[in-house]
């Protein structure tokens, strides 16, 4: 689907669209100058003039970028995303990243401003572990079908620049019918992309978690261009770095601008209270979330919702494993001033509710969840029995006690399993929990890599 396709204004759209103009105190020609369109097109939406083959996409996101409405105002959803077809590799993370997804709006503003006030460059998103970079993106690609994506993945191996150049590849050249392309570089197909842009029409490659990206030597992280296209814009998204972890050198000409979340806490907190009121709604949490603010002293939705937002610490990944956990009664027996606060806090919460700090300790169990934490991919409960020298019942009670940190990959038969959020691996390797776990670190490395040479399989 290109931005040069061709499509109609519905009848909804064309009122809404003449509606939108005039409350915008514009004229026809006044809206098309603005949106680099002739007043042939915006007469063709508004049905005015014949417009028996339709008006190119990119004209129709111009005139809606000037008149701060979706495009989905002015044509059919179903005409302007016919066939949406997600890399079959992302779809998964995207569909499960966008479930519930709210808010975020200021994030999604600052992104099409810059495309707006710019010819071409990166813009990234910057955030601690939970802030909900990943969604940000995955949201992105969701509502704009023609941008290409990357999603890094350290426990999935997905990670590595080789393996990122070969997908966008793959999505560059269905995408824009790219010939003698198999073999090229980024800058070479972002060249030949840039020669089949239509007027108004731009390419937006989305990259997700640039720091969890593997890779050796100097260099930009991915061997991204330090010089692009005209029209051609990146969407990076990565935890806080230090200068010598930015590994992103670009051209004086390259514009480039940073987003910040821990430094927009206010818009934060705003979309971390609408999510929480919007699962007090939700049917599969409202009755457990119900019946928990009732057992509370004197506790409306209303006073949940603010103190449950301070507690998340503008945390989506805290809200995430808390409420869910809360309406299914984990916490049924301790009051709102006993939640964990934070994310870091809810793991050590989880941590020792799940006895793994108890004595003697439990090391069958402890071993099975650093196990898990160290196989490179999703694994069945058999597999992890394997890995861990752990019997599979053991394994399905450390599965049912983590569930709500686990990511069940029900497409494979048997299920594999893999663990949710890279902070999480983090959290399992701070040194204070190492240590009070007791395991050693490069001996649970080296038995996998001992149990793979044996040709166990994951």
């Amino acid at each position: 689907m290109l931005e040069s396709d061709k499509v109609r204004s519905s009848q909804q759209g064309k009122a809404r669209l003449k509606q939108a103009y005039k409350d915008a105190r514009l004229t026809q020609e006044k809206l098309a100058q603005q949106a680099r369109v002739s007043v042939d097109t915006v007469k063709r939406l508004l049905g005015t003039k014949d417009c028996p083959h339709g008006v190119e996409r990119w004209a129709v996101r111009n005139i809606c970028n000037v008149l701060k409405i979706k495009p989905t105002d002015i044509v059919d959803k179903k005409d302007w995303e016919p066939q949406q077809q997600l890399p079959p590799e992302f779809e998964q993370l995207i569909q499960d990243k966008t479930d519930l997804f709210c808010g975020r709006q200021f994030v999604f503003k600052a992104i099409e401003d810059f495309f707006s006030n710019t010819t071409h460059g990166y813009f990234t998103v910057i955030g601690d572990a939970g802030m909900g970079k990943s969604a940000i993106a995955a949201k992105y690609v969701l509502d704009n079908p023609d941008a290409i994506c990357f999603f890094n993945s350290r426990a999935e191996g997905m990670n590595r620049p080789e393996l990122f150049l070969r997908k966008i590849r793959q999505q560059l050249i269905t995408r824009y019918q790219l010939s003698d392309a198999q073999d090229a570089d980024l800058s070479t197909l972002l060249a030949k992309v840039r020669e089949n842009l239509s007027a108004g029409e731009r390419l937006v490659i989305v990259v997700d978690a640039l720091d969890e990206v593997d890779q050796e030597g100097a260099g930009n992280l991915l061997y991204l261009p330090t010089i692009l296209p005209d029209r051609v814009y990146f969407i990076l998204t990565r935890r806080p770095y230090n200068l010598n972890q930015k590994r992103l050198q670009l051209s004086p000409a390259t514009p480039s601008q940073e987003l910040d979340l821990r430094k927009k806490s206010q818009q934060s907190h705003r979309d971390v209270k609408e999510y929480i009121s919007q699962l007090l709604e939700h049917g599969e949490y409202k009755q457990g979330l119900s019946q928990w603010i009732k057992q509370q002293p004197s506790l409306s939705n209303q006073e949940f919702v603010e103190q449950i937002a301070v507690k998340s610490e503008n945390n989506f990944m805290y809200l995430r494993c808390v409420l869910p956990a809360i309406a299914d009664g984990f916490y049924n027996d301790k009051p709102l001033n006993e939640l964990p606060v934070g994310l870091q806090g809810y793991y050590e919460n989880h941590w020792q509710l799940m006895g793994m700090t108890t004595k003697p300790l439990p090391r069958d169990k402890i071993k099975i969840v650093y196990v898990m934490c160290a196989l490179s991919s999703p694994a069945s409960r058999q597999t992890i029995a394997n890995y861990s020298k752990q019997d599979e019942f053991t394994v399905q009670e450390v599965l049912d006690g983590w569930q709500q940190f686990l990511q069940k990959q029900e497409n494979y038969q048997p299920p594999r399993y893999r663990f949710y959020h890279e902070s999480f691996r983090d959290f399992l390797h701070r040194q204070d929990i190492v240590q009070v776990a007791g395991v050693m670190l490069p001996n649970i490395s080296a038995e996998i890599a001992d149990n793979m040479t044996e040709g166990l399989e994951l």
